[in-house]
């Protein structure tokens, strides 16, 4: 794609690159950073506080250790999303950005001490041995690694080794009291952030990406134009549990569905260098398709963005549940010893004026991470009228529709959760990975034949039916410690054969496989299918989220509601 011009008075839409991605070397301490009085004083008065404890305190102590567990403490007293990555955690990410590695495939933070899995990446040899989102590590090759004994980047360097050498992890799992023992086989990382492109019918192409990551445009743009010559007119593409990553992407991709000189995002920070504007320049190839947005409650940062960027010009349908609420630049500037700190600067805003950040409280770092958790147990991903809404952030789009700030992206379309099948059982299963192992073993013992298939058509088509899957999986359920309930069993039966139908076909063709089965049963795709259906995304959109029509629904769901969110929330957060 050609380099964007911008207007004689505007920016153009890369120049906010350098507000989040922009690597500032060289962060000087001391008089170098600021020659004044106050802050060669405090840098005095540290050095000071480190020397008596060198000297003076009754256990030896190593200095080095007390920084590195000081600077963390320090920065989450300023705000959720500015860190510190010490050299190996800079390396380590570093890494994982720039291509394949040899790796187990998780992403997972500290919390308590402990490291929890956040992410799984598909096709990894942490998926395919069912570890789970959630699951906190306990022990790495029989070594305690918890209560601070081992660091984020002590841990990362253990779970790296070389290609095909095994891992044994210890994994404790929500609502499983015993820890669960599991060995993976370290392999090659795939880093696609396209995670599947497909027509869903003749006129309709339907994307899913899961991060912004340095390729995802190039990734983004063969897919679309690959679905433009197979028909589509019209897509739907699918940002649900993308966290974010590189802005640039957003914006780029942003661009493709604009006309020239449309505000994507800008951002405001306390100094006029960290305020920018993103414009759109008119050279984008999609201008004129229709245009669905799914996202949800862990569509965060560059998510948001996009998203924003077309609810506020009245571009594209956003369809499904609030969105994070992630709105917060940081700039990484490199310390002497090549760690960093991710420092906030500057907060983004829609081109409404919405700020996308959620609230939070400086040093309150738990609450945060709990709002989540407070939104399914308050209803929201039930109901709509459970959102909060600040009166006091309403905003307008291009065309006059009102939207609202205060945290996230409210959809156009609100998709409640699918509590259809979701039962005690189908938790726990899911809980305990049996799934993944069923479809996983089911490959293995088929795998000669599977792999003469010519894709996944092909295999549903040939695949056993849906009672005997069914009464297989029970049955390994229950050789696994956990009784057949089959009054539970037969309501969860869509979703547990469905899902271990989209795993086999994934482990034998790749996540361009996995996502057509899945997606037959998930309503939020096929919400947004039939609005497209219904040319409700013809620019410009006019649908809005109407909380009084949805809200008579809410007799109907209301006796379920508060087992199913505690149920959900216990099992997903």
């Amino acid at each position: 794609m050609p380099p964007m011009k911008p207007k004689s008075t505007r920016q153009p839409i890369w120049l906010p690159i350098a507000i989040s991605l922009a690597v500032v070397v060289g962060l000087f301490i001391g008089n170098r950073i600021s020659p004044n009085n106050y802050a060669a004083d405090n840098d005095r008065k540290v050095n000071a506080i480190l020397n008596l404890i060198n000297q003076d305190y009754v256990d030896s102590t190593n200095i080095n250790d007390l920084i590195e567990m000081s600077i963390p403490e320090i920065l989450s007293n300023l705000d959720p999303h500015t860190t510190y990555m010490s050299a190996e955690e800079l390396r380590a990410s570093a890494e994982n950005a720039s291509g394949s590695i040899s790796d187990i495939g998780i992403q997972f933070e500290m919390t308590k001490d402990t490291a929890m899995v956040i992410e799984v990446i598909p096709g990894s040899p942490s998926s395919k041995a069912a570890i789970m989102p959630g699951d906190l590590i306990l022990s790495i090759n029989d070594e305690d690694v918890t209560g601070g004994k081992a660091s984020k980047g002590a841990i990362a360097k253990q779970l790296r080794g070389p290609k095909g050498s095994q891992v044994k992890l210890g994994i404790k799992r929500r609502n499983t009291a015993k820890t669960m023992t599991f060995n993976v086989t370290r392999g090659d990382i795939p880093v696609n952030t396209v995670d599947a492109h497909y027509m869903i019918d003749k006129n309709t192409g339907y994307l899913k990406i899961n991060q912004f990551g340095r390729n995802t445009f190039k990734e983004f743009l063969r897919a679309m134009k690959s679905l433009e010559s197979e028909g589509a007119s019209r897509y739907i593409i699918d940002l649900r549990g993308n966290g974010g990553g590189f802005m640039e992407v957003a914006l780029r991709m942003a661009n493709e569905f604009l006309p020239a000189g449309k505000p994507i995002v800008y951002t405001k920070g306390r100094y006029k260098r960290d305020s920018n504007e993103a414009w759109s320049e008119g050279n984008g190839s999609f201008q004129d398709a229709e245009l669905a947005v799914l996202i949800d409650e862990f569509s965060a940062s560059a998510s948001e963005i996009f998203a924003g960027a077309m609810q506020d010009n009245d571009r594209g349908l956003i369809v499904g549940c609030r969105s994070y609420g992630k709105g917060l630049v940081q700039k990484e500037f490199i310390l002497p010893d090549s760690s960093a700190i991710r420092l906030t600067t500057a907060r983004y805003y829609t081109p409404s004026g919405r700020c996308i950040q959620k609230l939070f409280k400086r040093g309150e770092n738990e609450e945060y991470d709990n709002e989540l958790m407070e939104r399914y147990l308050r209803g929201e991903m039930i109901n709509p009228d459970s959102i909060k809404f600040d009166k006091s952030q309403m905003f307008k789009t291009a065309h006059g529709r009102t939207v609202y700030g205060g945290g996230g992206i409210i959809p156009d379309i609100f998709v409640p959760l699918d509590n259809g099948g979701l039962n005690n059982y189908y938790n726990e299963v899911e809980s305990a990975g049996l799934l993944h192992q069923f479809a996983f073993n089911l490959c293995n013992d088929n795998r000669q034949g599977l792999s003469k298939m010519s894709d996944y058509k092909q295999f549903l088509r040939m695949a056993p039916s849906d009672e005997s899957i069914l009464k297989d999986f029970a049955d390994f359920a229950s050789a696994n410690g956990i009784a057949p309930r089959w009054y539970y069993i037969n309501q969860s039966h869509d979703m547990i054969v469905t899902k271990i139908k989209a795993l086999i076909a994934r482990e034998i063709f790749g996540s361009q496989a996995y996502y057509p089965i899945l997606n037959r049963n998930d309503k939020t795709v096929q919400t947004a299918l039939k609005a497209l259906n219904k040319h409700k995304a013809v620019f410009p959109i006019t649908e809005t989220l109407n909380l009084k029509s949805i809200a008579q629904q809410r007799n109907r769901i209301d006796n379920s509601h508060q087992s199913f969110t505690k149920q959900h929330a216990s099992s997903q957060l």
